[in-house]
C-alpha cells in the first residue's frame, strides 16, 4: 500500500510541475504583450482571508481577476492574494510569496470561481489587445 501512494504522490507531483511549465509560458507571453503595448502595473495588494481591508505589498504587476484574488508581477511570478490575517498588516507593507502558477486557478472552487489562467490573462481587467 505504501509503494502505491508513493507513487500517485510522485505522479500528482509531476503533473503540478508540468502545469506549472505550461502555464509560466501563458505568462511569459502575455507579460511580453502587456510590455509591448505599454499595459500600466500597479501595486498587488492582498486581503485577508476573513476580509476587512487590504494589505499593501510593495510588489507591481498586474491582477487577474477582477476581485483581485491572483496576480502576477513583472517578473512573471503568480500570486495568491489572499492571505491570512497579519497584525498591522493595514498599516504596513506585508510579504507576499509567489507560488507555481496554475492553469486553472480556483479549481474546486464555487461556481463562478474557476476559469483558465489563458482565459483570465485575456480577460484581464483593464486588457485590450492592439
Amino acid at each position: 500500500m505504501g509503494e502505491q501512494a508513493d507513487y500517485h504522490v510522485a505522479a500528482q507531483r509531476r503533473r503540478r510541475e508540468r502545469e506549472a511549465v505550461e502555464a509560466q509560458a501563458l505568462i511569459d507571453a502575455f507579460i511580453a504583450q502587456a510590455v509591448r503595448v505599454g499595459l500600466p502595473t500597479e501595486e498587488l495588494t492582498a486581503r485577508p482571508w476573513s476580509g476587512g481591508g487590504t494589505y499593501r505589498t510593495g510588489v507591481m504587476g498586474w491582477f487577474l481577476r477582477r476581485d483581485r484574488s491572483i496576480g502576477i508581477d513583472t517578473e512573471g511570478r503568480f500570486y495568491v492574494l489572499v492571505v491570512p490575517r497579519q497584525r498591522f498588516g493595514r498599516w504596513r507593507t506585508v510579504t507576499i510569496e509567489p507560488t507555481p502558477p496554475l492553469l486553472q486557478p480556483g479549481q474546486g472552487g464555487r461556481d463562478g470561481e474557476t476559469a483558465s489562467l489563458e482565459t483570465l490573462l485575456q480577460l484581464r481587467p483593464g486588457w485590450s489587445e492592439e
